[in-house]
């Protein structure tokens, strides 16, 4: 089975920390049973694919509290 599009390219500013922000776009798709959530910069730079769970359907609003965590996490490390 090809990769289908679940969202299309979405632009978001996450809120991260102290007035901090980052401008990002993300799209989430299925490739074969799997379920991904794509996080780029405004430039198309990778930043990172984080894979969801099993039969996670969530509204568009779950998706930036997850891209809120996640890049959280990657601006840590």
């Amino acid at each position: 089975m090809a990769k289908a599009t679940i969202q299309d390219w979405t632009d978001s500013i996450v809120l991260l920390k102290f007035d901090q922000h980052c401008d990002v776009k993300y799209q989430v798709y299925r490739e074969q049973d799997k379920h991904f959530l794509e996080m780029r910069d405004l430039e198309d730079k990778h930043i990172h694919t984080l894979e969801l769970p099993d039969g996670m359907k969530l509204e568009r609003s779950s998706y930036e509290v997850l891209l809120r965590y996640v890049l959280l996490d990657v601006v840590a490390a």
